[in-house]
């Protein structure tokens, strides 16, 4: 069971010397005992203290890893039932089905188009992370052939769809070093693949029947030594899926009822698959599976796991330096925004469409929109300066003239005053850039 704050707080040291991020030790062992925070946090802690809080200082849903290499997925480590709360850690993995019963021609087409669901949003790549080679065909050797073909065709990492034992024990001899998730175990093979996970160092998928049986299979595991699960309710119907999902998750971080403190998978199929997968992302699986490598469908997928998984308390920003649209030259327009990706890239997309050759100039503003930014004093004068100065772009320019947005009007005089560039106020609405280089710039 876990310890309550207040027992944390006797085994701490009670120096409140806060560089653990805490105003006090009683506020740093109430965040232990709620999961929100970890043991290493705290400089001063005695080793003997550290074994008596290493129950507490883990996290209620265990970190998972899957793959190899800088592909590797990582899943669990979860905190929270709410975003809100803090954030939700490790993105969804998504992937995709495949059979091994497929000619080998379709097997190739098959698995090439699973490696095309690449994305590019708002200047980041979106990839699909898994690929899960199902045994159809009920043949070792097709199986077998159907990995060794997919080990040569993607970089993705593998999941071995098989409940055979001897099956995957041979499968693991061609791909146990690209440490693929083993699914799965249940109350027939359990022992046998725990011992197939455990002697590769693999992630092992645990399918119950219900949620009861769940809990028994993962306790085995346990029992058996191995503590890298992901769990599988056994449910297919949507409703049923996402109520369990539910329970697990609120079982794991309000009970910290140990089986199933572990991250889930959920297989999602049919013509409604892409609906279904976007509740499981919405409600906690920490992996999905889909039987569609439809580019139509997997991208709103990608882009609803982005805003699922993106910290709420901060907006996606760039990177604040010069960046170039087109080739531009010493006499290419400068322009100033703010550095959340949404505004930069209106402005880049605005100044594309112009078709003229600029710098774009984004502002650190903590990922804050123009107005905002100047309302909460993010983008003062004195900063946009500062900015201008340590850009460089002075030398790769032969003017000193620097457009802003409308938005900014009323700092246009101050902000000349201190960079000695000639202010050019801009059009309040990016899509009137066009318009606005043709006025006043290209004659």
């Amino acid at each position: 069971m876990a310890l309550t704050g207040l027992a944390i707080y006797k085994l701490l040291p009670k120096t409140n010397c806060k560089e653990c991020g805490q105003a006090t030790c009683l506020a740093f062992a109430m965040q232990l005992a709620a999961g929100k925070a970890t043991l290493d946090a705290c400089p001063h802690v005695s080793e003997e203290a550290r074994e008596a809080l290493s129950a507490a200082s883990e996290p209620p849903i265990a970190l998972v890893r899957i793959g190899t290499g800088p592909r590797a997925l990582e899943i669990g480590n979860e905190t929270v039932l709410f975003r809100h709360d803090k954030r939700f850690v490790y993105p969804t993995g998504l992937g995709v089905m495949v059979s091994d019963a497929l000619a080998e021609e379709q097997l190739v087409a098959r698995i090439d188009a699973v490696n095309r669901l690449s994305f590019d949003r708002l200047g980041q790549i979106h990839e699909i992370d898994l690929l899960a080679l199902g045994y159809d065909s009920a043949d070792p050797d097709r199986y077998l052939d159907a990995l060794r073909l997919a080990c040569v065709r993607t970089e993705l990492n593998l999941v071995l769809m098989c409940g055979d034992p001897e099956v995957v024990g041979r499968a693991l001899e061609v791909a146990g070093d690209r440490k693929p998730l083993l699914y799965g175990a249940d109350g027939g093979n359990c022992e046998a693949m725990v011992d197939l996970a455990r002697r590769y160092g693999l992630a092992l998928a645990v399918r119950g029947r219900d949620l009861n049986d769940l809990a028994v299979l993962a306790e085995r595991a346990l029992k058996l030594g191995h503590k890298q699960l992901v769990l599988d309710s056994g449910a297919r119907e949507p409703g049923r899926v996402l109520a369990d999902q539910t329970q697990i998750r609120r079982l794991a971080i309000n009970k910290r009822f140990r089986p199933f403190g572990f991250p889930t998978i959920c297989l999602a199929t049919g013509e409604d698959a892409v609906l279904d997968a976007a509740v499981y992302v919405g409600k906690y699986a920490a992996v999905v599976l889909l039987d569609t490598a439809d580019l139509a469908e997997i991208l709103p997928l990608i882009t609803w796991r982005l805003n699922v998984y993106t910290d709420p308390q901060k907006p996606i920003a760039i990177e604040a330096k010069v960046y170039e649209i087109g080739n531009p030259g010493p006499e290419a327009p400068v322009f100033l925004t703010t550095n959340f990706s949404l505004t930069y890239f209106c402005v880049m997309g605005d100044i594309e469409a112009a078709r003229v050759p600029a710098f774009i100039l984004p502002v650190d503003t903590d990922g804050t929109s123009v107005l905002t930014a100047w309302a909460a004093g993010k983008l003062t004068p004195e900063k946009v300066g500062t900015f201008l100065e340590n850009s460089g772009i002075g030398a790769r320019v032969n003017h000193r003239r620097l457009i802003i947005p409308g938005g900014l009007a009323v700092m246009s005089g101050k902000l000349q005053e201190i960079t000695g560039w000639e202010i050019m106020v801009g059009p309040r609405e990016s899509s009137l850039i066009p318009a606005f280089l043709k006025q006043y710039w290209l004659q």
